[in-house]
């Protein structure tokens, strides 16, 4: 089991590019880009921050998986 997430479905909802939505959650361009490819995963306080600049709860961006694989695309 692995945490994913769904950061890429919700920068195509606000139609940006992936620097001009580093820049609107107020975190760094090559750190949002690991992010999105699920390289690596946002501490606590991040996870927190990004959720809240999205108006969502931090289930409905970040969420285990069973797979050991490599994230479907979205």
């Amino acid at each position: 089991m692995r945490v994913i997430n769904r950061l890429k479905s919700f920068r195509h909802k606000y139609e940006m590019n992936q620097t001009e939505f580093a820049d609107y959650l107020g975190i760094a361009s090559d750190q949002y880009n690991r992010y999105e490819r699920n390289k690596r995963q946002p501490v606590l306080e991040i996870a927190l921050r990004i959720s809240e600049r999205l108006g969502v709860s931090v289930n409905e961006i970040f969420y285990f998986t069973d797979s050991d694989g490599p994230p479907a695309s979205e």
